[in-house]
């Protein structure tokens, strides 16, 4: 009688211990590990007080808004590079992911491929350029680059053809993976 009280105790325990989720690396529709949406480029400096900022200093020196900002975490790798936006009070416009460690709440990060992309997302649009393809994705500020080596030597280097999503191997890996905050 006492053991099948102490294992319901315990699994009482078990089940009412909700297990949390580490978000410092997990990008939402409205967060990006530490920085979400709303977050102030002033504020910056509060948000990753552990982490290193490093500002354009061009741009530092020509005005008092800094074009790209770029986050370290203490030991020098790199996390992310920001631009802010050019209101009067700046919150981040674009964000270019450097860490792999960062992921959608799907599972898609930098080292994704083309397939995992396509089976978690709706792809609204392909924009192609001269060295790379850009998907746009439904539903999504997220955006990738996947460069053009990833493609079959026949669309590789033909600069005018306009390249579709079931031209873009599945192993094809991402260059670049941007979120864009209007």
């Amino acid at each position: 009688m006492k053991t099948s009280i102490h294992a319901l105790f315990f699994i009482l325990l078990l089940i009412g211990c909700e297990k949390e989720i580490d978000t410092t690396f997990l990008i939402t529709k409205d967060a990006i590990g530490k920085l979400d949406k709303i977050s102030l480029t002033r504020d910056l400096e509060i948000i990753y007080a552990n982490d290193s900022i490093v500002k354009d200093t061009t741009y530092i020196n020509a005005s008092n808004n800094s074009k790209k900002i770029k986050i370290f975490e203490k030991g020098g790798k790199q996390l992310l590079t920001l631009t802010p936006n050019s209101d009067s009070i700046p919150t981040i416009e674009n964000i270019r992911i450097e860490d792999s460690r960062f992921v959608t709440d799907k599972g898609v990060g930098l080292k994704s491929t083309f397939k995992d992309i396509k089976d978690n997302y709706k792809i609204r649009k392909v924009i192609t350029s001269m060295n790379n393809v850009v998907l746009l994705l439904k539903d999504s500020d997220i955006y990738f680059t996947i460069s053009k080596d990833q493609l079959p030597s026949s669309l590789r280097y033909a600069s005018s053809v306009n390249i579709e999503a079931v031209q873009i191997p599945d192993d094809a890996k991402i260059k670049y993976m941007m979120v864009g905050w209007d």
